[in-house]
């Protein structure tokens, strides 16, 4: 691993010096996560928008598509993969289904209730859009080995687990 400093390090120094009595350490770590998820976030959205989607709108595509065949979901169960309340749901949704991705229809097993499905056209765009985001992904993670890529993800997911970011099933 590089031992090179950052302007994070810079900034940290600035604070031990102010604050010598504080151990400033979390901060670093903080600041870098921010500033890795606001570019992460920026690169990531490059591709969506080459689709003509955003974010939102890809992950409501995506987790249909991971769903399996007949690639359809509740309402309920969209809002709880995608972790987004009734009302950021019922918007998404609108606008998806008014672009011709997504159709809403009877839930044939509850015929009270409706699924949301992907049409023809959002089955073909999100596997066009799900190609080209798993490459860019690839991008910006080739600067890590595979050890290291292991090695964060490991560590990511004992921080979540130590802050509660997670359900106890690993949700």
């Amino acid at each position: 691993m590089e031992n090179t400093t950052d302007k994070i390090d810079r900034i940290l120094a600035q604070w031990r010096r102010e604050r010598p009595d504080l151990d400033v350490t979390p901060m670093g770590t903080f600041g870098r996560i921010g500033r890795l998820r606001n570019k992460l976030i920026a690169e990531l959205d490059l591709v969506f928008k080459k689709h003509g989607l955003n974010g939102a709108s890809f992950d409501v595509l995506a987790t249909l598509l991971r769903s399996g065949p007949p690639y359809a979901l509740s309402p309920s169960k969209l809002i709880e993969w995608t972790m987004v309340t009734s009302g950021t749901m019922t918007n998404r949704l609108d606008k998806l289904e008014e672009a011709g991705l997504i159709s809403r229809e009877r839930n044939p097993e509850d015929g009270r209730g409706f699924v949301v499905a992907l049409t023809e056209q959002g089955f073909a765009l999100v596997n066009a859009t799900v190609t080209d985001h798993v490459a860019n992904q690839h991008r910006l993670v080739d600067g890590l080995t595979k050890d290291e890529l292991a090695q964060l993800d490991g560590l990511l997911r004992k921080w979540m687990q130590a802050v509660g970011a997670e359900g106890a099933d690993g949700e």
